[in-house]
């Protein structure tokens, strides 16, 4: 049975226009004006409302193993929670073990995924070098649809990647026509400022964000920009929380540097005077890295989410309850990192950036959907509602008010950081290839109905980079 979507203002990323939508098949088959449809078609009344293309979170961590435990939010239970709040696809990390597999990791996250309720991708993460991995980069990007690989800069003597694996991986990456992503944090100066605090008695979660300050982040960021601009690569950081990331960023891109950054719904709206609460529990729930940074990092966030300098939006979606935060009870440096927010991003992004005028309706698209799709190559499947696209589009309710609360969310957590917050602007429907799972409230999220979607390399893109960088190599002089 198909769907009618009635009476709406379908919004996409470039354009906006009064029209109902027609889905079956699990794809978009009409837009237009009293379409006709067959008897029994399913009508979802959005007089008032508006259409748009389901959310893409191009950052969760569902089911993490990390730092002595297990992420508390599954495959299923994420992705549910995410067709409550507007999103219809997530891209989770596959994170090898050092020395692990490639492909074994990536089977067994496969494996886990198995029962989403909504679509997803997977970002690989490079966190060791050898001929092994540079076999299985090839057969992720050419057999499984993986066009994106991820570097961890920090966490030292667990997954952080050297400078040498990530000469190699970009390298590969360009190769394979491929996109390399970061997470930007200096993993020795984290380590050594973790030490130096933990050694004059601060054991706290105030100490977190001490331990790792903006510094660190920029550093880095520059640092993995230069490398990608030496090698020729295109990049993408994820996470950007400071001023000093924004600025790297933005200075590539001046100079004709194909840089990407993805900002989180947190850093936007939280400081990190969550970390000085004198509740243990409530501070150590904000746990996170990169940590939430001093109010003035937000409105330099926002500002370039406006002006392009960041295109993505996302949550680091990566939940653990409060019995697993307390492994740091007296070492900060064993908090667990990770908090929730896959439900909330969207209606969060709507009320701080609609409603404050920060974001226009087609701008909002792009920053929660199009984006993701254009630079992840899942456009036009993805992020964007015309026939042919797959039918994965929120209806939203500009007027419906909503409050935020692990009371009520349908995350698999005991804390919300954003607890207490009443928004407006938020889905009344959600359809999920061409099924109505969220209603008024209702959540009717099937386990297993999640597809994995594979994403194409970029063969075109890289390949005329290489050629322009073989054209223009230096040549040697004779003397």
């Amino acid at each position: 049975m198909g769907v009618l979507i009635k009476g709406g203002l379908v919004v996409n990323a470039d354009q906006s226009q009064l029209a109902d939508v027609y889905c079956e098949d699990g794809k978009i088959q009409a837009i237009g004006q009293a379409l006709s449809v067959p008897e029994g078609t399913e009508v979802v009344d959005a007089k008032g409302q508006y259409v748009m293309p389901g959310g893409i979170d191009p950052h969760t961590h569902m089911q993490l193993p990390f730092m002595g435990t297990v992420a508390s939010e599954d495959f299923y239970t994420g992705t549910a929670a995410g067709l409550a709040g507007g999103t219809t696809m997530i891209i989770d990390f596959v994170i090898p073990s050092p020395q692990q597999p490639l492909m074994e990791a990536y089977h067994t996250w496969r494996e886990w995924a198995e029962k989403s309720a909504a679509d997803y991708s997977f970002h690989v993460a490079v966190t060791w070098w050898d001929d092994s991995v540079y076999e299985d980069m090839g057969k992720l990007v050419n057999k499984e649809g993986v066009n994106s690989f991820k570097h961890f800069m920090a966490y030292k003597n667990a997954i952080m990647a050297t400078d040498e694996t990530l000469v190699n991986s970009f390298n590969r990456c360009l190769e394979l026509g491929a996109m390399p992503t970061v997470h930007a944090e200096n993993g020795e100066l984290v380590y050594h400022l973790q030490q130096k605090l933990l050694a004059a008695g601060l054991t706290g979660p105030e100490a977190h964000p001490l331990s790792r300050p903006s510094q660190v982040e920029g550093e880095a960021a520059n640092r993995a920009i230069r490398i990608a601009q030496s090698l020729g690569v295109p990049l993408y950081l994820v996470h950007v929380s400071c001023k000093e990331a924004v600025d790297e960023i933005a200075r590539a891109r001046h100079e004709g540097q194909r840089v990407y950054g993805e900002c989180l719904a947190g850093h936007l709206e939280l400081d990190d005077s969550v970390y000085r609460n004198p509740d243990w529990g409530f501070a150590a729930a904000h746990v996170m890295s990169p940590p939430f940074r001093p109010r003035e990092h937000q409105e330099v966030l926002w500002k370039a989410l406006q002006g392009g300098t960041l295109q993505t939006t996302a949550t680091d979606h990566c939940c653990f309850c409060a019995d697993q935060k307390a492994a740091g009870k007296d070492d900060f440096s064993k908090i667990p990192n990770g908090t929730a927010g896959v439900e909330d991003r969207m209606m969060v992004l709507w009320d701080s950036g609609v409603n404050k005028g920060r974001l226009t309706l087609n701008e909002f698209v792009a920053v929660t959907s199009t984006n993701s799709a254009q630079i992840f190559n899942l456009y036009p499947q993805k992020g964007h509602i015309a026939v042919g696209s797959d039918a994965d589009i929120v209806v939203w309710d500009p007027d419906k008010q909503h409050t935020l609360s692990a009371k009520t969310h349908h995350q698999n957590i005991d804390f919300n950081i954003f607890e207490g917050r009443t928004v407006t602007g938020a889905p009344s429907h959600t359809i999920s290839q061409g099924r109505v799972v969220f209603k008024d409230g209702k959540l009717m999220a099937e386990k297993g109905a999640g597809r994995y979607i594979k994403r194409p390399a970029f063969p075109s893109v890289f390949a005329a980079v290489e050629k322009y960088n073989a054209e223009h190599k230096p040549q040697a002089v004779d003397r």
